[in-house]
């Protein structure tokens, strides 16, 4: 694509078009091609933590009954909520299989993960609202308690608990539903504390405070167990624990956005299962390729509940069947693999070079953290982070990812290679030791 083409989408659409035309054919795996010169780069952030396998995984070419149902699915759009397939069937049957469990039976599929969060919030109201009146309690379940430093889409319901850059939300109307401090902890030495922190503690006040004024009303709490956006801020299961307690006693479900931490990133197949945690009602998206809502747990409790009553949760698609032709065929290679086993190994030698990088430039790296290959690491503010990233790209062929104000977090595929981690680790290695030549003395 030349760039002409590049100007006439930077002119007519919403986006950030910058840097690369990509090649979609000559991509492969973690290597990113622009289409322009043939440049070749090193993806650490596969489209937003959302490519498993990276680009051109050789599972998903070469096999003619996979090739003619890619091209089944692509000629048609059904709507998938109403008229099933043997696609979707099959879809349905390896997610269930992989990633889900007896008391987690129900699904709901829609393109997005702010969507995915969304009808998941529709499954607390439901849920709550109902559950009220079974007590004669006329009180609807219309509030969503949260957290400080949160990104959970930019969708109607989920812009009232996304509050990381204002510009995302500014302007926009937002309901007033409780919202609480997010005591993350990113000093993995104290993540095995026993006792609750102090700003735990008070987190867990606020949120009671909360349930006490909001009196039947709050219909679920909603976290991510790690705040990607936020900045890779790391929620200990100690406090997650005391919230889901908490949830139970104000009747009020447990709601986990794993939209960026879920699909094996932190080696689990879902990063509050790495937690111990037990949510009623999990939103995904991202590297599940259709996004949506997995719940059940609490939920049952109301027979009629969202899930089930007809028309309540749909939407006219409900998710692409192309994408989930692809997606049997990822969840597929993940098992053949043992690809949520091998993050175990790579993300342990990942977290365990970025402590080394610390060590190397202290002034520089702070708080290398990371379960599974969601790793990050913090810098000094956010201009010497983009001034990190920028170098890595333009001058070492290796692109990472900014999050939070100044954090520079890691998001590669399952599949990685250790070598290919190394690459990317000497590359910032590298970028630190000019930018520490270049200080004044």
């Amino acid at each position: 694509m030349s760039e002409t083409r590049i100007d006439l989408l930077r002119d007519h659409v919403s986006g950030d078009f910058d840097g690369i035309v990509l090649d979609v054919r000559a991509s492969q795996g973690c290597w990113l091609v622009d289409e322009r010169d043939g440049s070749r780069y090193l993806d650490m952030s596969m489209f937003y933590a959302s490519a498993p396998l990276g680009h051109n995984h050789p599972a998903l070419h070469g096999s003619q009954e996979l090739d003619e149902a890619f091209l089944a699915a692509a000629r048609m759009k059904p709507a998938n909520p109403d008229y099933g397939t043997r696609e979707q069937a099959r879809f349905v049957e390896e997610f269930l299989d992989l990633l889900g469990s007896d008391d987690m039976p129900y699904l709901f599929f829609i393109d997005g993960g702010a969507l995915a969060v969304e009808n998941a919030l529709k499954v607390a109201f439901d849920w709550k609202t109902q559950a009220n009146a079974a007590r004669g309690v006329a009180v609807r379940g219309s509030r969503a308690l949260h957290l400080e430093k949160a990104f959970h889409g930019r969708s109607g319901y989920t812009m009232s608990l996304t509050n990381t850059d204002p510009s995302k939300i500014r302007d926009f109307p937002v309901f007033d539903w409780p919202r609480i401090p997010s005591p993350a902890v990113n000093d993995m030495s104290r993540w095995d504390e026993p006792e609750l922190l102090d700003e735990e503690k008070a987190a867990l006040e606020a949120a009671a405070a909360a349930f006490y004024r909001y009196a039947d009303e709050i219909a679920c709490f909603v976290f991510e167990p790690i705040q990607g956006e936020g900045g890779d801020r790391h929620l200990r299961p100690q406090f997650l624990q005391a919230m889901a307690e908490l949830c139970h006693e104000n009747d009020a479900l447990f709601v986990a956005d794993e939209v960026q931490s879920g699909f094996g990133i932190t080696g689990e197949r879902w990063a509050s299962e790495a937690l111990g945690l037990r949510p009623d009602v999990i939103a995904f998206g991202k590297k599940t390729q259709v996004c949506g809502v997995l719940g059940g747990r609490r939920v049952r409790e109301v027979e009629n509940n969202a899930f089930r009553a007809s028309s309540r949760l749909s939407s006219t698609w409900g998710g692409n069947l192309v994408d989930m032709v692809r997606a049997t065929r990822i969840m597929q290679v993940v098992r053949e693999e043992g690809l949520f086993e091998n993050v175990k190994q790579t993300g342990g030698y990942l977290l365990g070079q970025l402590r080394e990088i610390a060590a190397e430039y202290p002034e520089l790296v702070s708080y290398p953290r990371g379960r599974g290959l969601m790793c990050a690491i913090t810098l000094p503010d956010g201009a010497l982070r983009d001034k990190v990233i920028e170098r890595a790209f333009h001058g070492h062929g290796v692109i990472f990812l900014g999050s939070g104000e100044r954090e520079l977090r890691w998001r590669p595929p399952l599949s990685v290679t250790e070598a290919e981690l190394a690459q990317g680790v000497s590359a910032l290695r590298a970028v630190l030791k000019e930018i520490t030549a270049e200080e004044p003395k």
